[in-house]
């Protein structure tokens, strides 16, 4: 046995990208961790997939299995709570597993408060943030200028039924808040509550860099999101690859001075008041648009492959002499249908660039785009829903 293996945990859109990206490089060993059946379990891509629970002794597990079949496993994680489980099974699996985590750093700044005390310390931009820890901190809401949003201080809403961000624009909204913010509390979780920067989703910027063990930033690029779903603080609808040499120098700043290892994503977001680029968060796994630097010359996930198997790895430089789109078609369209006004935004992200590709689509793997397809539907429902106040 002497066989190596790509693990990939999750299958969402960064799921689907990362399978994407180490196929066209040529690894053929690629199996898929998921907590139920999606998109990428659909893909000629992958070896196989399988259903695991969502605590870490259930990956733990899955991974003696998979060490009888492979020599090595080369992790890839998708969410933040792939990052927790590798961390607390680190010295139980690291023997037969490449772990992409700091076992220590990685779960400390899993926390947007650790993050923003860093900022801090090293004298880097962030939002002006308060920590609310007890009932009583919800008073120190006064001193802020309405709107704010609230965020739990690690991800919750994965296992929770916390939500992921709320927005607070105004007292009535806050009083008609309160008492539900108050009983999250009274169960243990914290939350930062921080000022809303002024713009759209298209002012977020984000470095991302794979840092190895030995502490070198082995490739890295930069980009912007062009639009979010559903909201201008969703999730990712599209992106391209180009963003200012202050989002690099940032993001290499973050890296190296938290000890950080992995592919790693500081998201930033420009701030017209002052010109100063702020720290949103620190994302320490593969996002939904990563694969906007793979599209622009920077193959993030197949230099975490190389590294882990102890090879050569090749300094890449990112274009930007060609502007490159990265659009995924089932948020631009929902947006387009249920956001007044959209449609200059949604003609920009798909024709503007030099180069756009299309997340989830590909013609020699075409099941996963089938399936995401008949996701639409669903999707317009439930924005249609939360219109009318069912949801």
């Amino acid at each position: 046995m002497n066989k190596n293996c790509a693990v990939v945990l999750g299958g969402y859109v960064n799921g689907y990208s990362i399978i994407q990206e180490l196929h066209e490089c040529g690894i053929q060993d690629i199996v898929l961790l998921v907590h139920k059946r999606n998109l990428s379990t659909r893909s000629n891509r992958i070896k196989t997939f399988y259903i695991i629970d969502r605590d870490s002794k259930s990956l733990e597990s899955q991974l003696h299995t998979l060490h009888k079949q492979y020599n090595y496993l080369v992790l890839f994680p998708t969410n933040d709570l792939h990052v927790e489980s590798m961390c607390e099974i680190y010295d139980k699996v690291s023997d037969f597993c490449f772990l992409p985590v700091h076992k220590e750093n990685s779960l400390k700044y899993q926390s947007k408060l650790q993050q923003y005390r860093e900022c801090e310390r090293l004298k880097l931009p962030y939002p002006k943030t308060i920590f609310i820890q007890k009932p009583d901190d919800l008073n120190k809401l006064d001193s802020f200028l309405w709107p704010i949003i609230i965020k739990p201080t690690t991800r919750k809403d994965i296992t929770t039924s916390v939500f992921r961000s709320l927005i607070i624009n105004g007292q009535k909204d806050y009083n008609r808040n309160l008492q539900k913010l108050a009983g999250y509390i009274e169960q243990g979780i914290e939350f930062l509550a921080s000022e809303i920067i002024p713009g759209d989703g298209s002012n977020i910027y984000a470095y991302v860099g794979y840092r190895n063990k030995q502490g070198e930033i082995l490739n890295e690029w930069t980009g912007k999101k062009l639009s979010q779903y559903p909201n201008d603080f969703g999730v990712f609808s599209s992106a391209s690859n180009q963003a200012p040499i202050e989002v690099m120098e940032q993001g290499r700043t973050l890296l190296n001075e938290l000890n950080l290892y992995g592919i790693i994503e500081p998201e930033f977001k420009y701030d017209n008041r002052d010109n100063k680029y702020k720290l949103m968060e620190i994302n320490l796994r593969s996002m939904m648009w990563h694969r906007t630097g793979n599209r622009s010359g920077v193959h993030i996930q197949y230099t975490q492959w190389l590294d882990a198997l102890g090879k050569a790895v090749s300094a890449e430089r990112q274009e930007k002499d060609r502007l490159v789109h990265f659009v995924y078609y089932k948020h631009e369209l929902i947006n387009l249908l249920t956001r007044a006004g959209y449609w200059k935004t949604f003609k920009h992200n798909f024709a503007a660039a030099d180069q756009t590709t299309y997340a989830v689509y590909d013609r020699e793997d075409i099941k996963p785009f089938l399936y995401d397809l008949s996701s639409i539907a669903r999707g317009l429902g439930i924005q249609c829903l939360k219109k009318l106040g069912f949801r």
